[in-house]
């Protein structure tokens, strides 16, 4: 069987903050919450989920991998004001105002983008 993706991680200072921050920003559940590692996704049968892991660090540059969100155009703005709500702040990373994206940090600064809706993964 080849290699299939199994978890995207993050890496968190404050390791249940973060998780609960992604999990109410996706709609999903924490599917597993121990000492060293916290998993949240959809169900335990997803193929795929997020797993943050401790590290004693703080986030210091911007992040070299990131999530791209996407929602329905009517929705959009409402969800990235849902999304401040939660927590989230804008971020700047460079952009010109002219960008078909919206990047917030999370509470610990990492940073993800709200883009345009999407009907496929290039277009």
């Amino acid at each position: 069987m080849p290699v299939s993706l199994h978890h995207i991680v993050i890496d968190a200072h404050d390791l249940p903050a973060p998780a609960r921050f992604r999990a109410d920003v996706l709609r999903r559940r924490i599917l597993s919450e121990r000492e060293k590692e916290v998993v949240i996704g959809p169900d335990v049968n997803a193929p795929v989920g997020i797993c943050f892991m401790p590290v004693t660090d703080r986030k210091s540059v911007k992040n070299r991998l990131h999530l791209d969100l996407t929602s329905a155009a009517e929705d959009r703005e409402a969800e990235i004001e849902r999304i401040v709500a939660l927590g989230a702040r804008h971020a700047d990373v460079g952009q010109t105002g002219d960008e078909s994206w919206t990047v917030p940090a999370d509470p610990e600064g990492n940073e993800f983008c709200v883009v345009r809706p999407k009907e496929t993964l290039i277009g």
